[in-house]
């Protein structure tokens, strides 16, 4: 299963390339934001990520009760984790 898990920008590292280092649950890795180019994001946003990629745009309260959900589902989202552990983006 996939799953999109939310996650807050921290730092982005090039806007040319469309790379952002996200903190998502802890683990902190880069995130292609190509996506959400038209966006304008910054340091302090909440997006959501799917296999490397900001899907989307969340507002602090969207992304806490996601992950909320996310949480009670357990080994679904503990899998997910596990990838964007190992996951690298560069």
């Amino acid at each position: 299963m996939c799953l999109g898990i939310p996650g807050q920008i921290v730092e982005i590292l090039d806007e040319a390339g469309f790379l952002a280092k996200v903190d998502v649950s802890g683990v902190k890795r880069n995130v292609n934001i190509a996506l959400l180019q038209e966006e304008k994001l910054a340091p302090g946003d909440w997006v959501l990520i799917h296999v490397g990629f900001a899907m989307s745009k969340l507002d602090e309260e969207e992304a806490h009760e996601t992950l909320k959900l996310l949480y009670v589902m357990g080994q679904a989202y503990e899998d997910e984790l596990d990838l964007i552990k190992q996951s690298q983006i560069e």
